[in-house]
C-alpha cells in the first residue's frame, strides 16, 4: 500500500450497522484524514444539499425518497433522520436556494418552500414539468449557477442513439421565467457538476457508452468554455474515438475533448470543488470526484474517490483520495456525491451501502 495511505480505524461508532462498519475497516484515505459515518440506513443515498442551519438533505434514485438528516449537537454524527418525501420518481438531485429545497425528478422539478421550517409535513409546488419522461439516464443532478439559473442535465435514453435536442444536454433553467437554455450538447449522461470558486467555470462528469470493450471509451471530466459547446456524443467519445455506428463521416476536431479522460466504465458521478478551511491548503479549490464504479467490465474499476488537481484551467494531476469500496471484485460501497459542512468537513454519499460518510482532517 502507498505509504501516503493509511487504513481507517473506527472509534466510537458502536451504533454503526455491521455492514457500514465493515466498509470503514476496508477504506483507506490519504494520511492525516479520517473517514467516519455521518449517517447510516439512508436508503439509496444520492445527491446532498446542506441548508444554512446545517440540515443535510439527501435525494435517492430507486428509493423515491428525500431525507433530512440533523446533527443536533454538532458532533459529526446525524442523530435524527426525517423522511421529507416519498413516492417520487427518482428524486436523485437536490439544490437549495433562498431556503427553498429544489428536487429533480425524472420529468419535473419541484420545490419545497422554506424547507427547514416544514420538515414534518412539507408541501411542494411544481417549478417546471416539461422534461422528458424517459427513465433511462433520466435521473438528475441539480445545482444553482453563480448567475442564479438552476442547472439541469438530461441524459440520453439509451446506451448509444442518435442526437436529439431533448436529451444528451445540460440545460440552465430560469426558475422565474421558465426559460430553458442549452449550455452543453453531446453529453451522454452527466450526474455531477460544479463551478470553480474563483473562475465560476462549470466542470462536469460524463459517463461514456458501454459495449465497446473493457477499456474504451474513457469516461470524462469536462470543462465548459462557451454556451452550446458540443462534447461529441454520439459521434465522438472522449475527444478521440469515433463511434463505430454514429461516427462515420465525423471528425474528432469538430468536438470538444475532455479536460481529463478517465478510465473506461469507472462511472464518475458527483464532483465538488473543495472550498472549506479544514483541509490542507493544497486541497483548496481542487476537484473531488466520486467514481461510482463499473458494471460493464470483466474486471471492476473505479470504486474510489479521487482528486483532480487543477492549475489555470488544466488538470495536472489525478490522485486517489479514498479507496477500498471494492475488494477482491466484491462491491462494498459506491460513492456518489459530496457536500461540505460548515466546519469544512466533507460528506460523501454511498447509494450501495446506504451511508453518508464524513471526511475530516486534523493537524498533527
Amino acid at each position: 500500500m502507498n505509504k501516503l495511505l493509511v487504513s481507517i480505524l473506527t472509534l466510537g461508532l458502536l451504533s454503526t450497522p455491521a455492514f457500514a462498519n465493515e466498509i470503514l475497516k476496508q477504506l483507506s484515505v490519504v494520511e492525516g484524514f479520517k473517514v467516519s459515518v455521518f449517517a447510516d440506513n439512508v436508503e439509496n443515498a444520492r445527491q446532498l444539499a446542506v441548508s444554512k442551519k446545517g440540515i443535510v438533505y439527501v435525494g435517492s434514485r430507486k428509493a423515491g425518497n428525500v431525507y433530512a438528516l440533523i446533527d443536533h449537537n454538532s458532533d459529526g454524527v446525524a442523530d435524527k433522520q426525517i423522511l421529507v418525501a416519498s413516492g417520487l420518481t427518482m428524486p436523485s438531485g437536490l439544490a437549495i436556494k433562498d431556503n427553498d429545497l429544489y428536487v429533480g425528478e425524472v420529468h419535473r422539478i419541484i420545490r419545497f418552500r422554506d424547507i427547514d421550517k416544514h420538515l414534518k409535513a412539507p408541501k411542494y409546488e411544481v417549478v417546471y414539468d416539461a422534461l422528458p419522461t424517459e427513465r433511462h439516464h433520466g435521473w438528475k443532478f441539480l445545482r444553482f449557477a453563480p448567475t442564479g439559473e438552476l442547472i439541469i442535465p438530461v441524459g440520453v435514453p439509451c446506451n448509444i442513439c442518435g442526437e436529439d435536442e431533448r436529451f444528451g444536454r445540460i440545460f440552465a433553467l430560469d426558475v422565474k421565467t421558465k426559460q430553458l437554455t442549452t449550455l452543453a450538447k453531446g453529453v451522454r449522461n452527466s450526474v455531477g457538476f460544479d463551478f470553480h470558486p474563483s473562475t465560476e467555470t462549470m466542470w462536469f462528469s460524463d459517463n461514456g457508452r458501454d459495449m465497446m470493450g473493457d477499456d474504451i471509451p474513457p469516461d470524462e471530466l469536462n470543462r465548459l468554455t462557451r454556451e452550446g459547446e458540443h462534447f461529441g456524443f454520439p459521434y465522438v467519445h472522449a475527444g478521440a474515438i469515433l463511434d463505430p455506428e454514429f461516427g462515420k463521416g465525423k471528425s474528432t476536431a469538430d468536438y470538444s475533448a475532455p479536460a481529463l479522460a478517465l478510465g473506461a466504465h469507472v462511472a464518475p458521478l458527483g464532483i465538488h470543488f473543495y472550498n472549506g478551511k479544514q483541509f490542507p491548503a493544497n486541497y483548496k479549490q481542487q476537484l473531488f470526484v466520486a467514481e461510482h464504479g463499473s458494471w460493464n467490465r470483466s474486471k471492476k474499476s473505479g470504486y474510489k474517490v479521487a482528486v483532480a488537481t487543477i492549475e489555470q484551467g488544466r488538470v495536472i494531476k489525478y490522485t486517489p483520495f479514498i479507496t477500498g469500496f471494492m475488494k477482491n471484485e466484491e462491491t462494498l460501497g459506491r460513492p456518489v456525491a459530496f457536500a461540505e459542512l460548515a466546519d469544512g468537513s466533507l460528506l460523501i454519499s454511498d447509494d450501495y451501502a446506504n451511508v453518508i460518510y464524513r471526511v475530516s482532517y486534523k493537524k498533527n
